[in-house]
Parts: structure tokens; C-alpha cells; sequence
């Protein structure tokens, strides 16, 4: 790792026009100062995607998008509560996001063999279920992937025909896994543990991939990245993110910065 990258890590975001992919800022984290949260990032001329994991916290995606217009919202049922999705949120998931603007996305789903929250057999099911309504309303697709890459990709492949477009969330795949992502047309976007000494693998996913299927996000409140790792996060350390993976790439931080929102807007189809 450079000593121009750890430099460039220390610098106050100041880059102009982030795309934070992939964020929770109706946490309850943010309760306290949600508003001057929200002042950062409009300072920044920054855009943001709030990420439902289930039906309530999709709902209040929405609401939010609603209102805040540097904000668009995914809505889905992650993993973790696979357990809890019935048929009856088939209809909802759908109205959401066919007949509101600013839900750009379903999502976060996929599989977490690391808490195992729901019953691996579960997971898959409801994976599948939600990958298929995406196919149908034509929309693309959050993937949530921890310590379950092998099933994600056989469950992908054996959607290959009708698999709509996918962005692997929080990338922890080695490069000879990302390479498969890659085949199977999906973006691939990075978090804060990109920036950490110990993620050889992300490093060489993020030096060697293609730059127009690469994204950035913060996944807030979680995930902080160096060198504010330890606080809660929000979205305006994804500059830190940016800036790291240009020093990578030794690119131009506010050039990636300009690539992924061009990336992260022609995935969500943003205009």
C-alpha cells in the first residue's frame, strides 16, 4: 500500500458528486442528527440509495425517497429475515417498485451462511423467489452475499436466462470469484473493509476489474472505512472509499468519483 494512498485516506471528503450505492440512513443511528447528516451530503451534491432488508425498513425507504430528493430507495427481504416473507409481500415489493419513481431496486437479498438467521434452505427459496419478481418487473438486483458465494452462483446460473441485473453488495469475493460475477454481467461494488491492510483480495478485485462495472457505497452506519474505522459511518465517508481504490488505480479520486456515479446511475437508471 502506497504512502500516497494512505495520504489521500487522511484528506477530509471534498470530492464533489458521490454516489453512496448502498446505505441505511434511517438506522436508528442516525436518530440524533439525521438532518445535519442529510446537510453533509447535500454539500456535496451527493446521491444516495436507501436499502430496505425488510418489509418495514423498505417501507421507510420509500417514505424517505419521497421526500428527500438526493435519495432513492431498494426495497426487499434480506437473508436474515427470509424467514418471514410470505407470498403476501409479493404484491407489495411490486407496487413499490412499479409504481414509484424513486424505488430504483429490490433489494438487499441473497444468502448469510455467518449468522444464519433464517434456515439455509429458506434463504435459497426466498432468494430465488425475489430474483425471479425482479426478472418479471424488469429491475435490478441488490445482492447480499456473506460466506455463501458458491450457492449465490449456482442460484445465478441457474437463472442465467432469466437473471435480471445484478450489483454484488460489499464485495468479499476474491478475484477468481469476482471473474464469475463479472461472466454473469453483474457490477461489482466495493465498501469500507476495501480500505483495510488485510484485504489483499479486494485490492487486487478492485485494481484489476473493469472501471464501468464498478460501484462504491458505504453500507452505513456499518462498515466504517479507514481512517474512521471505529465510529458509526454515514455517507459522506464514501469519499474515503473513492479516494483509496483511485490510489489503486492511480486514477484522479475526482475522476472515479464522476465513473461511479455514472455507474451507479445507469444500474439504477437514474436520469
Amino acid at each position: 500500500m502506497g504512502k500516497n494512498i494512505l495520504e489521500a485516506l487522511a484528506e477530509f471528503p471534498t470530492l464533489d458528486g458521490l454516489f453512496d450505492t448502498h446505505a441505511h440512513p434511517c438506522d436508528g443511528r442516525f436518530d440524533a442528527d439525521r438532518d445535519e447528516m442529510f446537510a453533509r451530503m447535500r454539500e456535496g451534491n451527493m446521491l444516495c440509495v436507501c436499502v430496505g432488508a425488510d418489509m418495514p425498513s423498505s417501507a421507510e425507504a420509500v417514505e424517505l425517497a419521497q421526500r428527500e430528493p438526493m435519495i432513492y430507495a431498494s426495497v426487499g427481504v434480506h437473508p436474515h429475515d427470509a424467514k418471514d416473507f410470505t407470498e403476501a409481500d409479493i404484491p407489495v415489493l411490486t407496487d413499490w417498485l412499479m409504481n414509484h419513481e424513486k424505488v430504483v431496486a429490490l433489494g438487499e437479498i441473497g444468502l448469510d451462511y455467518y449468522y444464519d438467521l433464517s434456515p439455509r434452505d429458506v434463504q435459497k427459496e426466498v432468494f430465488a423467489r425475489q430474483l425471479d419478481l425482479a426478472y418479471e418487473l424488469d429491475r435490478p438486483v441488490i445482492l447480499h452475499i456473506r460466506d455463501a458465494h458458491g450457492d449465490v452462483m449456482d442460484i445465478l446460473r441457474a437463472h442465467k436466462n432469466r437473471l435480471p441485473k445484478c450489483v454484488v453488495h460489499c464485495c468479499s469475493a476474491s478475484w477468481e470469484s469476482a471473474k464469475v460475477y463479472l461472466g454473469l454481467d453483474c457490477m461489482i461494488s466495493f465498501a469500507g473493509p476495501v480500505t483495510l491492510k488485510r484485504s489483499v483480495n479486494l485490492h487486487e478485485v478492485a485494481r484489476n476489474m473493469p472501471l464501468d462495472r464498478m460501484m462504491i457505497e458505504t453500507d452505513s452506519p456499518y462498515l466504517a472505512p479507514e481512517p474512521v474505522r471505529g465510529r458509526r459511518n454515514e455517507p459522506v465517508n464514501v469519499a474515503h472509499i473513492c479516494r483509496f481504490i483511485a490510489g489503486l488505480r492511480d486514477m484522479d479520486p475526482q475522476e472515479l468519483c464522476t465513473v461511479t456515479r455514472e455507474n451507479g446511475k445507469r444500474f439504477y437508471r437514474i436520469r
